[in-house]
């Protein structure tokens, strides 16, 4: 079976307060037990802010580090879910299921594997 990404977009800015995450959170853990129910969730995780990143760039035989996102803008990946799925259809559904969920847009992108080492 295919593995895919879904990314989730979150809007730059604070956390939202509970009165809004706690329903959307609740609408994401019933979609993440469906993932669970079909076999279909391999592994999910949110992540820090982006403040919170370190760049890391080649320059010739130097790493250079730099702190923060790599690209400037007003969303940013704020979490992530790799699933396994027959096909690209199959994998849509659980990105409607997931951006429905977190009222946020989600990205679907097949995953590849040994093309990297």
């Amino acid at each position: 079976m295919k593995q895919y990404l879904l990314s989730i977009y979150q809007p730059a800015g604070g956390t939202p307060g509970p009165e809004v995450l706690e329903p959307i959170m609740r609408e994401v853990e019933a979609v993440n037990a469906a993932m669970r129910e079909a076999g279909a969730r391999v592994f999910a995780g949110g992540l820090t802010p982006p403040e919170t990143a370190t760049v890391v760039r080649a320059r010739g035989d130097e790493a250079l580090t730099t702190d923060g996102p790599y690209i400037e803008g007003g969303e940013h990946v704020g979490g992530f879910t790799v699933i396994q799925a027959p096909d690209l259809d199959a994998a849509l559904e659980w990105g409607r299921r997931l951006a429905r969920a977190t009222t946020l847009p989600v990205e679907v992108r097949p995953m590849e594997f040994g093309s990297c080492g």
